[in-house]
Order: structure tokens, then C-alpha cells, then sequence
């Protein structure tokens, strides 16, 4: 529920009771006064509060400003009528203050109070026979004070009404961001899972496809040759089905579990030569030290997809993996003998897979805030380089 609009209520509850009491208030007195217009003034009083009523009663006076005009202007004149019978109706001034300032304009409600405190001093004057400073001063700091209260009111209900559509733009903005947010992780993630889908599963479908097909040229003539590549897809296979379950399970990859990163490049060197036409080697600098989990995997994944590309793409005879410990870096070198290309040519990633390995290795390594290069030229070989910088090591003291 809006409490500023429970609380409008509140007020214009009180405001009635008030105009109620003050026409019984001047009732009574008449009554109990003993005054020759008592009859009349009960008679005023009642249509007087007849007038009021309808007011709150019809719908239209809180919606148009013309019909609370007129219904201000009926309420005014029968009222002035009391004044002229009572001197008490002239209390009942208060409440239509408030009335006023509430139902009609800023312009408006100022004129319809001062006309209304003047119709008040009036009626004092008129009972009293002259117009004494207490008839002016009652009606106008009456005046003063229902003007204030109404304006001060309005204006607090004004800011609880920015201040309150500003929580709902806050609101919605948050909403708008978390929605960005969580935009903005699933294609991360997407990204993420892309890029191990490339180095993983796709690249040892990629194997045993070769394997298989160079099988499939050495039948019927070199059964043996054959049997032996089928075996290699096999295991080709196994591996990958290791790779597949630990990428679901969303554990290191299997060439790094209870060994170093020097040791799985160098045994995917020699599983590369073992399965290709082609002679891998390994290549280690500098003093091994302890590196994050997330480094080695970006450079493993890197070394996976240059080695793939190279056999599926490079022509090359040789190929040399050269992994670098220096001051403040790791770095990993990939060069080949091929065939290569024109970096500058490659084309986007696009649905087919084409295009996307270049752009997975230098989204690893960038995510870590690291450097990668790729420099080759038509018939001149190929080098990639991956460099990521080596952690702070805390010195006790």
C-alpha cells in the first residue's frame, strides 16, 4: 500500500470530522444561547453540511477543477449564510482553508482563502459591530498557517514521489544489469566452452580422422600398417574420452594430472610424432619453477591447437616446442617448416570451425594478460609465440 496515499486519506478523514464538529459546535451554542435564529442557523447548518458531503461523495469534484470550483463556490455561499447567523460558523474558515488549497491550483487556492479569510473578518465585524485587530488577525494567521501546512505537505509529497520513482528507475537499472551481466557471462562462458570444445574434443576427432584415413590408403596392401594406425585412433579415442570427462567434470586436463608442463608437452611431442608424418620436438629453457593451474592449461591448450593445425594445415616435416622459464615470464614457442600463410588473411571464425584456432589461442592467453604472436609467410614456416607473466613469489621475512 502507498503510504502518502494512506496518509491523504488519514488527513482528509480528520478534516471532515472537523467541519462535522464545528457545525455541531455551532449548532449548540445557538441552542444552548437561547438565539432567536437558532432554528435557522440548525437549518443552515444542515444544508451547510449536505453541501459539504457531497463533495467527498461525487467522484468528479477530486478529478476536475472546475467541478471543485463550483462545488467550493456552493460550499462558500452557504457558509457565508451561517456567518450571518452565528458568529461561530465563522470557525468552520479553517477547514475550508485546507480544502481549498488542496482541491483547487496554487493561483487559485491562494485567491479562494483570501476570500474567504476576508468573508471571516466580516462576520466579525458584522457581530461585533466594528472590525477590531483580533477579527483581522484570527482569519489571516489562520490563513498563514493553512497555506503553509498545504504547501510544506505538498512539496515533501512531491519529493516522496521523486524520490520514490527514482528508487523504481534505480530498480530497473539494477534489473537491466544483472541482465547484462548475466548476458554477458553465458557468452563468456560460451566462449569459454568453445575454446575447450576446439582444443579438446575437436582436435582428437581431428586425429583419429587422420589416422583413420591414412589407415583406409594403406588396405588391402599393408594390413599391418593399417592394423597399427587403427590402434593409434583407438587410443587417439580413449584419450579424447578422458579429455571429454574431465571437461564436464571441469577438472585440469589429463596430460597435466600428476605431472609438470614440461613433461606433458614433451610427451605430446612424442605422441605427435608417434601418430603423424611428422618429427616433434621439445625444447626446455630456463629453471622450471611451480605455475598456476589456469597457466598451464592455456599454454598446454595452445601447444594442443598449434601441433593440430600444423598437421592438419602446415605441410611441415619438423616441427619444435620450446617452452621458456625467464625472470618474470613463462612463454611457449611453436615453430614449423610448412607451408605458411599470410596471418593478415586469416579468415573470422565461422560456423564450420574454420578460422577459429588462432582466435581460441589468443583468447586464452589475452584472458590471462598475456602477449601472442604469430609470425609466418607464404613457404617460410610459421612461429607462434605465448607469453604469460609469472606470479609475485611472496619472501618470508
Amino acid at each position: 500500500m502507498n503510504t502518502s496515499t494512506t496518509a491523504t486519506k488519514v488527513l482528509a478523514w480528520c478534516l471532515h470530522l472537523l467541519v462535522i464538529g464545528l457545525l455541531a459546535l455551532t449548532v449548540v451554542r445557538a441552542v444552548a444561547g437561547d438565539s432567536p435564529d437558532a432554528g435557522a442557523v440548525a437549518t443552515v447548518a444542515a444544508v451547510l453540511a449536505l453541501t459539504y458531503a457531497a463533495g467527498p461523495l461525487l467522484p468528479v469534484v477530486a478529478r476536475s477543477t472546475r467541478a471543485a470550483a463550483v462545488w467550493l463556490v456552493a460550499v462558500g455561499v452557504v457558509w457565508l449564510l451561517l456567518v450571518t447567523l452565528s458568529a461561530e460558523g465563522i470557525w468552520l474558515a479553517f477547514p475550508l482553508y485546507f480544502v481549498q488549497l488542496h482541491l483547487l491550483p496554487r493561483r487559485g487556492g491562494l485567491v479562494a482563502v483570501a476570500l474567504t479569510a476576508a468573508g471571516a473578518m466580516a462576520g466579525f465585524a458584522a457581530h461585533q459591530g466594528s472590525l477590531t485587530p483580533a477579527a483581522m488577525i484570527g482569519p489571516t494567521l489562520g490563513a498563514a498557517v493553512a497555506v503553509a501546512v498545504v504547501w510544506g505537505y505538498q512539496t515533501l509529497y512531491r519529493e516522496s514521489d521523486q524520490r520514490r520513482m527514482l528508487i523504481d528507475e534505480l530498480t530497473a537499472t539494477r534489473a537491466d544489469l544483472a541482465a547484462a551481466q548475466h548476458r554477458a557471462g553465458v557468452l563468456q562462458e560460451r566462449e569459454r566452452l568453445a575454446r575447450e570444445i576446439h582444443d579438446t574434443l575437436a582436435q582428437g576427432l581431428s586425429s583419429i580422422h587422420l589416422l583413420l584415413r591414412a589407415a583406409e590408403r594403406a588396405l588391402p596392401a599393408r594390413t599391418d600398417t593399417a592394423a597399427d594406425l587403427v590402434v593409434q585412433a583407438r587410443t587417439a579415442a580413449v584419450d579424447n574420452l578422458a579429455e571429454a570427462r574431465r571437461f564436464v567434470a571441469a577438472l585440469a586436463p589429463p596430460a597435466l594430472e600428476n605431472t609438470t608442463l614440461a613433461d606433458a608437452l614433451e610427451r605430446l611431442c612424442t605422441t605427435t610424432s608417434a601418430r603423424h608424418d611428422l618429427d616433434a620436438r621439445f625444447h626446455l629453457t630456463g629453471t622450471p619453477v611451480p605455475l598456476p593451474t589456469a597457466h598451464e592449461v592455456a599454454l598446454l591448450r595452445v601447444a594442443q591447437s598449434a601441433l593440430t593445425n600444423t598437421v592438419s594445415h602446415a605441410g611441415a616435416a619438423t616441427v619444435k616446442i620450446t617452452l621458456s622459464f625467464l625472470d618474470d615470464q613463462v612463454a611457449v614457442d611453436i615453430v614449423d617448416d610448412g607451408h605458411g600463410f599470410d596471418p593478415r588473411a586469416v579468415p573470422p571464425p565461422g560456423p564450420d570451425g574454420d578460422g577459429f584456432g588462432l582466435a581460441a589461442m589468443r583468447a586464452r592467453i589475452l584472458d590471462l594478460r598475456g602477449t601472442f604472436t604469430v609470425e609466418s609467410a607464404p613457404r617460410q614456416g610459421t612461429a607462434l609465440a605465448a607469453c604469460l607473466h609469472l606470479p609475485a613469489i611472496e619472501v618470508d621475512p
